[in-house]
This record gives C-alpha cells, structure tokens and sequence, in this order.
C-alpha cells in the first residue's frame, strides 16, 4: 500500500549585515550573509560625485545596492555549482557529456548569470 503522505515544509533563516562606513564622500559597506551552510562576503563603496549636494543616505544606497546585487551574484554562482556538482551523470539533459565537460552556462541553458 503506497500513502501520499503531505511533502515537509522546511524552514530556515539566513542572517544579512550590512555594515557602513561613511568618510567624507566616500561611503563603505561590509556586508555578510550567513545562510547557516555558507557564508558569503563582499565590501563595496560608493563616492559622491563633487557636483552633488552631500546627502549621506544617497552614498549608503549605492553602496548598500552595489553590496547586495554582489552578494546576488556570489549566491548564483554557488546554486549553479551545486546544482552542476550534484546532478546525477544521467540527468544532464542526454547531452553524453560528463559534469566537468558542461559549459559555464549550465544549468541555466542561457547566457551566463
């Protein structure tokens, strides 16, 4: 007798810091994402352009934005990784092609990320 027993929700918290740093016109984030199997880094910065008014909170969106489409970035590659390094041999699409031969798009089947 087979059940169709419910799929389990599973649920996780990841953990985001955005440091910054503001010096002058010039304005730094160190910024962390903790997703309880990886952490990832990055550190960008953001200046004011000399003919804009000083309005500090314009440097800590660049900054912050430039930090988050990185991290964006970092999480794309690492999800195309594994899911590369954890497709079974004869799942990759009846290409013949062993794991270490897919092009640098896969699993995406276009351009690259």
């Amino acid at each position: 007798m087979t059940t169709n027993a419910p799929p389990t929700m599973r649920t996780k918290q990841w953990k985001l810091r955005l440091d910054l740093f503001e010096e002058g016109d010039e304005t730094k984030v160190h910024a962390v994402l903790d997703t309880g199997d990886n952490v990832l880094e990055t550190r960008t910065t953001a200046h004011r352009n000399p003919h804009d008014p000083p309005v500090p909170e314009i440097g800590d969106e660049y900054a912050a934005a430039r930090a988050l489409i990185d991290l964006g970035q970092q999480l794309l590659r690492a999800g195309r990784s594994d899911s590369t390094a954890n497709a079974p041999a004869d799942a990759i699409a009846g290409t013949g092609r062993s794991r270490s031969s897919l092009p640098p798009t896969w699993p995406t089947g276009g351009a690259p990320i």
